[in-house]
């Protein structure tokens, strides 16, 4: 969505705007939030409420039914709303709210795109008050989008096409910032998140989106699946599919869950 797109679904009082404002490795999303956030939008932690807590599934596994439920219910969704998420500028954790939520059955989740940034440079208000807790009625129910635990995603990269979301270099394995294992997983395809977006955060249009993924194989290919380094940049790439057509399955666990399991092969370079 535009800014204007959501300045003009704001005023249906059935739409719900929510912050996941977020900095992987920095300082919290909440303190983002308190400093400045659109005019009603609740906050939602994508650690704490979009996330397990880390262990044998990953970095970020897949939060619990009840996590989502109380979060949703909390910012006054149920389940006829519209709920419109946005973060700081790339839409990295907004991205993740819209595939978790979408994946817990509620219908209707769009995304800002870029963000409160692009919010602002269209002279839009953000304010510091917080808005009445809502007490929405929304149940979270698993499984309204297909995912991929490890051995499917190792399938997919096979017989489909796994897309790898990280940087080229942490692809390669030339170093790995975060995990403790460098590689990826055999037969996966780098598409690097930065590809894919404006210098301002915004995704490409869906032409250049489309050719971008044409190029990757996308249209040719039996199934689809994403990951990255903990499955938040993976649902990311799984949007920017959305938008041009193409459902993805996200790997949730990806990387940072592969390497948890010693047996599992692990690829370096670019094949």
């Amino acid at each position: 969505m535009t800014p204007q797109d959501l300045q003009d679904l704001r005023r249906d009082p059935t739409t719900v705007v929510i912050d996941v404002q977020y900095t992987l490795g920095g300082r919290p999303g909440r303190d983002d939030y308190d400093r400045a956030h659109i005019p009603g939008a609740h906050f939602v932690d994508l650690e704490a409420e979009l996330s397990g807590a880390p262990g044998p599934g990953g970095r970020h596994p897949l939060p619990t039914a009840h996590s989502v439920q109380e979060a949703l219910r909390r910012c006054g969704v149920d389940a006829g709303s519209t709920v419109v998420a946005y973060d700081a500028k790339t839409s990295l954790a907004a991205a993740r709210a819209w595939w978790v939520f979408r994946y817990f059955g509620l219908a209707d989740v769009r995304v800002l795109d870029g963000g409160l940034e692009r919010w602002r440079a269209e002279g839009l208000p953000t304010t510091t008050e917080y808005p009445t807790p809502g007490q929405g009625t929304f149940t979270a129910r698993p499984g309204g989008l297909p995912m991929l635990d490890a051995e499917e995603a190792a399938e997919v990269a096979h017989t489909g096409i796994l897309l790898d979301s990280r940087a080229p270099e942490r692809f390669r394995g030339e170093t790995e910032p975060i995990d403790r294992v460098p590689g990826h997983i055999p037969g996966a395809v780098n598409a690097p998140m930065a590809d894919y977006l404006r210098p301002d955060g915004r995704f490409l249009p869906v032409g250049q989106l489309r050719d971008y993924f044409a190029g990757k194989g996308v249209f040719e290919a039996s199934s689809v699946g994403t990951s990255c380094g903990s499955g938040v940049t993976a649902a990311h790439e799984a949007l920017a599919l959305h938008e041009i057509g193409v459902q993805a399955s996200v790997y949730v666990g990806s990387w940072s869950e592969w390497i948890t399991d010693p047996s599992r092969p692990i690829a370096l370079g670019e094949a």
